[in-house]
């Protein structure tokens, strides 16, 4: 009877972990609609200023920016993206992973140059317990993304980049490509990459412009910009796949949880037509003697 009354209890535990995982699965897929209506909104914009980036290009006859300048790593400033909170599948871990993998390539670096900003509790626990000083975390934004505070950051990074105080920026996030796909990624913030400074010909683009002010000056204006929306981009997806991960990691757990009862209510019936079949089987052998 104890085995019968614990298998009854545990089909009952079960079931309420079931509810708990579902609701959670649908509230993550409410922020995670949210989150997808975010990146469509920016799209737009960001195809229109990378537009613009290879009309102005194509206008002059080349260009040159400090923010492109290839340095050897002295001080490097590495950015991470993670959650606030778990059971979000193998989101956080894979971040975690990445950041201590990346770490590790600058070892030979003394700590108090590499400077580390966290965006999410998770990697900032982490990187705490690296035994390397965080130099700033966002508390808040992973699960509230600000253009602002993240545009803002953006600058402060050009600023020092283009001031020497560090060589390189790198960051770790997960690209969000739909809601079944989130891809991790580890990525040169700074300096900007070559191709993305490609000199596109007039004939490519179909025209040719005069520029008002000069190429320098409006280049100088744009670019900054793009890194801030670069920036900015990062955090959407980042955000919109912790809430993929998320109704992923619920679903599973919703689906286990239903096997689990099934497996369970098969048990408890065997054991209810066993505890029968011992009671007829007591009666029948008090009725013969």
């Amino acid at each position: 009877m104890a085995a019968f009354k614990e298998i009854k209890e545990r089909i009952q535990s079960v079931k309420t972990t079931q509810k708990i995982t579902s609701a959670m699965k649908m509230v993550s897929a409410a922020k995670l609609n949210k989150a997808q209506k975010n990146i469509a909104g920016m799209l737009p914009y960001s195809n229109a200023l990378q537009h613009i980036l290879r009309s102005v290009l194509a206008a002059g006859d080349g260009f040159y920016t400090p923010l492109a300048e290839e340095r050897t790593p002295g001080r490097v400033a590495i950015i991470a993206f993670s959650s606030d909170s778990s059971l979000a599948g193998s989101f956080n871990s894979n971040v975690i992973k990445e950041f201590r993998k990346t770490l590790s390539a600058y070892e030979h670096l003394p700590k108090e140059n590499i400077f580390i900003y966290t965006v999410g509790k998770k990697i900032f626990e982490a990187a705490r317990k690296s035994g390397y000083a965080v130099t700033r975390n966002f508390e808040g934004l992973a699960a509230k993304p600000d253009y602002d505070i993240i545009a803002a950051f953006a600058g402060e990074l050009v600023t020092l980049f283009n001031r020497k105080a560090i060589d390189r920026v790198e960051a770790i996030y997960h690209h969000f490509k739909s809601a079944g796909a989130q891809t991790l990624t580890r990525e040169n913030f700074l300096p900007l990459s070559l191709p993305a400074l490609e000199k596109t010909t007039a004939k490519q683009t179909g025209a040719n412009y005069l520029l008002e002010p000069p190429q320098e000056a409006v280049l100088a204006e744009l670019l900054p910009k793009s890194l801030k929306l670069k920036l900015y981009t990062m955090l959407l997806d980042s955000n919109a796949s912790e809430h993929a991960a998320r109704v992923i990691a619920m679903q599973t757990a919703t689906d286990n949880a239903d096997e689990l009862i099934d497996t369970l209510v098969i048990a408890y019936n065997k054991s209810r037509q066993q505890a029968i079949t011992n009671e007829l089987l007591d009666m029948i052998g008090g009725t013969m003697s």
